[in-house]
């Protein structure tokens, strides 16, 4: 039986590293601590706020309902009293979230809605998933009475150039079809 020469036993020893390098590289969540790679953002489903819970009473109608909550995600042919509504979120820089909201009806009222716990305040739900905390600290846009006070004010023009720019220019057009 013939040996293979040394430079092929090299080569095929080179790719088996490689390889299992490739598989251990899969495995992390970023490359030898510097390269993360890009994770796509997944948004599914209808955002239920605590707000838009506590809006919805028994006794409104489908169409009352859907104005408030939006279409559920998910209505079944065969459970046509129950609407699902369900929200999951993956986003870098945050915890995912997933929710699951069941309104139920009896005929075209609303019957009862099951939020499957404590949902959160529209504002708690924007900062839970908001991953620009420390970019966000912008000034306020409002000045306070102390910085208009201090505000250089503006010179009057005179009364000539006033009385001149209160006065329109007269234009002429030249007509739009010919006679």
């Amino acid at each position: 039986m013939r040996s293979l020469p040394i430079r092929h036993s090299i080569a095929i020893a080179s790719a088996l590293v490689a390889l299992a390098g490739c598989q251990s590289l899969q495995t992390s969540d970023n490359i030898l601590g510097i390269i993360t790679p890009y994770k796509v953002e997944v948004v599914q489903g209808n955002v239920v706020t605590k707000e838009q819970a506590e809006a919805v009473k028994p006794g409104m109608s489908r169409a009352q309902v859907r104005d408030i909550l939006g279409s559920p995600l998910l209505t079944d042919a065969f459970h046509q009293s129950r609407w699902d509504y369900v929200f999951t979120i993956r986003r870098q820089g945050a915890e995912p979230q997933q929710r699951s909201v069941v309104v139920l009806f009896d005929g075209d009222a609303m019957k009862s809605i099951d939020t499957g716990g404590a949902l959160p305040a529209e504002r708690e739900f924007v900062a839970s998933i908001d991953t620009f905390k420390t970019s966000r600290n912008a000034p306020p846009l409002a000045l306070t009475e102390e910085q208009i006070k201090a505000l250089p004010v503006p010179p009057k023009p005179p009364a000539a150039e006033a009385a001149a720019s209160a006065v329109a220019p007269t234009r002429t057009y030249p007509p739009l079809e010919a006679r």
